[in-house]
């Protein structure tokens, strides 16, 4: 059975969006990208790992990463319920047009009025930007749900709207209920829990593939939506070193962490923590060994590690290596003694994990 533990290599799901660009192609690669690069509207976002995406390597190649939970059970999720949803979903989106403004319901009201496991609590990482992107995140000021339902109906909603600037490198973490959009020109790693429910709010006045605008569900988007002006700006990272890897910590929430890796020595590793982790090559191609086997992962591929692995290799392909960790549902306990054990103070890591404390 060892044989089917080991780094699984996922075939992205490419999706097209009236905002999206040709960066998906260009720069990070997609393989389904060329094929599909004369469609209208133009790709906007990869799902890099997503529970009916297939495996692209080795023995179980064409298997669903569901098909896999059923198949391999704690030996791929670890404590994660092997009988529910992969919980984490990563994307890479290219954003060439503003997204529409928007938010996302949390567990409860997703499962009470959705009849859906998960909300959508998310975080973002700033790839690449043009001068001057920004995003929408929250208000600009406390508001009322009477204020955002007058201000929707006479179109001044864009009075109140928060814009923060962005730069490469940043992470921002938004919380299930934050009022959100994704400004053009930038383009950004995405980590949310594996839903799709997205409640639309104002769309630009755009219109779809079919020539109608877009739905808007401004009623259930104001019963979710948190109305206090309490977004507090870009996360404040925590960088440390430990077992030939340059960390850095981007969010650390009870749903997902993500941190970015750079490896800069042969006797690299993770630790896994009991737990499936996904690893995103950045901008060299790094082998990752795990498990019974290993895989090298060219620039922007993504794997998905097993649980039964103790500890994840990583083997660096060039200067730089780079990749994005994420850890579904990680033991935020064994993370904090991680970091301590590397030199890192312990107000330092408290204070890094108060920042998503859910507001």
């Amino acid at each position: 059975m060892s044989e089917l533990l080991y780094p699984y290599v996922m075939r992205p799901k490419e999706t097209p969006a009236i905002w999206g660009g040709d960066a998906l192609l260009s720069r990070y690669g997609k393989r389904e990208a060329a094929r599909i690069a004369h469609v209208e509207p133009p790709l906007g976002e990869s799902w890099e790992c997503w529970d009916e995406n297939a495996v692209g390597n080795g023995a179980l190649a064409g298997t669903t990463l569901a098909a896999l939970r059923t198949e391999l059970g704690t030996r791929l999720t670890g404590p994660i319920d092997a009988e529910r949803l992969f919980p984490v979903l990563t994307k890479i989106i290219d954003a060439r047009a503003p997204l529409s403004v928007q938010v996302h319901p949390d567990d409860a009201y997703a499962q009470r009025v959705e009849g859906q496991p998960f909300g959508k609590t998310e975080c973002w990482y700033i790839l690449a930007c043009e001068p001057g992107a920004e995003l929408v995140l929250g208000w600009a000021r406390d508001t009322s749900r009477e204020e955002y339902e007058r201000r929707v109906a006479d179109g001044s909603l864009g009075e109140i709207l928060r814009r923060v600037p962005v730069y490469p490198g940043d992470a921002f973490y938004l919380p299930a209920g934050t009022l959100h959009a994704i400004g053009a020109g930038i383009q950004l790693f995405e980590t949310q829990q594996a839903s799709d429910l997205t409640y639309r709010i104002f769309d630009w006045n755009r219109v779809g593939a079919d020539g109608r605008p877009r739905q808007l569900h401004v009623e259930k988007a104001g019963d979710v939506l948190d109305f206090r002006a309490t977004f507090p700006g870009a996360v404040q990272q925590l960088a440390y070193d430990a077992d030939g890897i340059a960390r850095t910590l981007l969010i650390a929430d009870p749903r997902f962490a993500v941190e970015r890796v750079k490896v800069h020595g042969l006797d690299a590793y993770l630790e896994t923590d009991g737990r499936p982790l996904t690893i995103t090559a950045m901008d060299a191609h790094v082998r990752v060994d795990a498990g019974g086997g290993s895989t090298v992962l060219e620039p922007w591929q993504t794997a998905v590690t097993p649980a039964a692995a103790a500890r994840i290799a990583l083997i660096p392909g060039g200067e730089p290596t780079h990749a994005l960790v994420v850890r579904p549902q990680p033991d935020l306990a064994a993370m904090r003694a991680r970091t301590l054990g590397a030199g890192v103070a312990p107000d330092a890591f408290d204070a890094f994990a108060a920042q998503f404390a859910q507001r």
